[in-house]
């Protein structure tokens, strides 16, 4: 299994939590003790997944001479200083970046959190742990978009930093950071037992990291070989370059195209992608535009839309059509060549 190595079983267990302890462990991970939220519990996790902090205890406090005895430090102390490990976020002084802290090789400009600084200065080597057969590439690869698609959004909530400037049209609450939030101790808890159910949060955080790295090696990194040899045969399929045939249907394309694109100059140039569907049936779907939601790129034609079997066949003229959606962003053919050509005449309609 990819996961093999991962320390699941001992990344966190409550005996290890502690705010006080008579003796003093090999190695300490401090920590702050009362209100927890998703950054530290995940810097905590992180931490835990490498070999140097695989058995360390975690300490729970705010007192200056305990977490001055930890050997890392996060969350907590008012300190950002990699060289002692530290890594405290809430200092005014603390402006630090992706960007700036990576000299602009990591174009991201949210302030980070602690879970972002054990990222910054670890996400490599955790990486190395959670996904140890890939290429190195690969790797690199992750390392990126775990950070564009996971970590900026904890960074981001943590710091107090909205998604957008807009007013929300409805409330979003089933975020990983607000079902971390819920697994605080209730005010009114007679028997608030905060390390406890800290516990659960860095099982929590652990696990959706964990399952993240995990879809990105066993089906988004895989579906990149398959949409980078479809995109570079694009013009054997139609002169134009505007018509992409996927050999393998069902992979994840739009991301990885808009990517292929862009590194050949031609963004915004296919239009169409073509593949066949679980029933052995063919798909014709427009391109959408990159960052705006449904809008296609060119739609399949209007007076094909909401049209289905034998009407859409004597209206375009193709053998075998199932349908075209409402909006024209997709349609259906029970044939390679059928789809094929619906796609060629869609062109010569635009």
């Amino acid at each position: 299994m990819l996961f093999s190595r991962l320390r699941l079983s001992h990344s966190i267990s409550r005996k290890m939590v502690q705010e006080h302890s008579s003796k003093r462990p090999c190695i300490r991970i401090g920590t702050h003790n009362g209100t927890f939220h998703c950054d530290e519990a995940l810097a905590c996790f992180m931490l835990k997944q490498l070999p140097e902090y695989k058995d360390a205890s975690i300490v729970r406090t705010r007192d200056s001479a305990q977490l001055a005895e930890c050997d890392i430090v996060v969350d907590v102390g008012g300190v950002y200083d990699p060289a002692t490990h530290r890594y405290d976020h809430h200092q005014r002084s603390f402006t630090g970046t992706m960007a700036n802290l990576t000299d602009g090789k990591m174009n991201f400009n949210t302030k980070l959190s602690s879970a972002g600084l054990v990222y910054l200065h670890f996400g490599r080597r955790l990486l190395e742990q959670l996904m140890p057969n890939s290429k190195e590439d690969h790797k690199e690869i992750v390392y990126k978009r775990l950070y564009e698609y996971f970590m900026e959004e904890i960074d981001a909530v943590d710091n107090g930093i909205n998604a957008t400037e807009e007013k929300p049209k409805y409330h979003v609450t089933t975020t990983l950071g607000g079902r971390v939030r819920d697994l605080n101790p209730a005010w009114n808890d007679s028997n608030q037992d905060f390390d406890g159910q800290f516990v659960k949060a860095t099982e929590l955080v652990g696990s959706e990291l964990v399952n993240r790295v995990d879809g990105m090696v066993n089906r988004w990194l895989p579906a990149l070989d398959i949409v980078r040899k479809a995109f570079n045969k694009r013009h054997e399929v139609h002169s134009s370059g505007k018509i992409v045939k996927f050999e393998t249907g069902g992979c994840p394309w739009k991301e990885h195209l808009y990517q292929l694109e862009k590194q050949a100059g031609c963004e915004g140039e296919v239009q169409y992608v073509i593949y066949s569907d679980s029933n052995g049936s063919w798909r014709v779907q427009a391109v959408g535009v990159q960052g705006e939601g449904f809008t296609s790129r060119l739609p399949l034609p209007e007076s094909w839309r909401g049209v289905r079997d034998e009407k859409l066949s004597e209206l375009t003229g193709i053998p075998d059509c199932i349908f075209v959606h409402a909006s024209g962003f997709i349609g259906g053919n029970k044939s390679e060549e059928g789809a094929m050509e619906m796609a060629r005449q869609a062109l010569q309609m635009k």
